[in-house]
């Protein structure tokens, strides 16, 4: 069997495909707005697995580390429709000290339907900031924006 897929990088940008499912939308049959949330959440989440980063490894690590999103901005510009192929684009920024800046936008074909900006910030499992670990900077170094 197969796994799923995390996604490609094509230059600094993760492209993840998506599918709209019956349950993404709402009674219209137009993607539910929280649904994009979720959307944003599995292409940072992959572009991470495909940058060789995994969630359980950082919090079974001996410097124990996960994220949170402390900050979202969401710009919709067009609706997603059931049986829609999207494309999640992602591109990590910066790392700012415990923060993680990072640009998303949802696409279909070549249209923007979603635009989204998120600060994660790495947390200690108690729920305090703490900086990413330096294997953590080392793995999204090549993806981040030149300095």
């Amino acid at each position: 069997m197969s796994a799923p897929t995390a996604g490609t990088f094509e230059g600094r940008e993760h492209r993840l495909p998506v599918r709209v499912y019956y349950e993404d939308t709402d009674f219209t049959g137009l993607v539910y707005h929280g649904s994009y949330v979720r959307f944003f959440e599995r292409g940072r989440s992959d572009f991470l697995r495909a940058a060789g980063v995994g969630h359980a490894e950082l919090m079974d690590g001996p410097s124990p580390l996960a994220f949170v999103v402390a900050d979202m901005s969401l710009r919709w510009l067009k609706p997603a429709r059931i049986d829609d192929a999207l494309t999640v684009r992602t591109l990590y920024e910066r790392v700012q000290g415990p923060r993680l800046i990072i640009d998303q936008r949802i696409t279909r074909g070549d249209e923007t339907l979603c635009e989204a900006r998120v600060t994660a910030v790495c947390i200690h499992p108690d729920g305090r900031p703490r900086r990413p670990t330096p294997l953590l900077v080392e793995k999204v170094r090549p993806w981040l924006a030149p300095a």
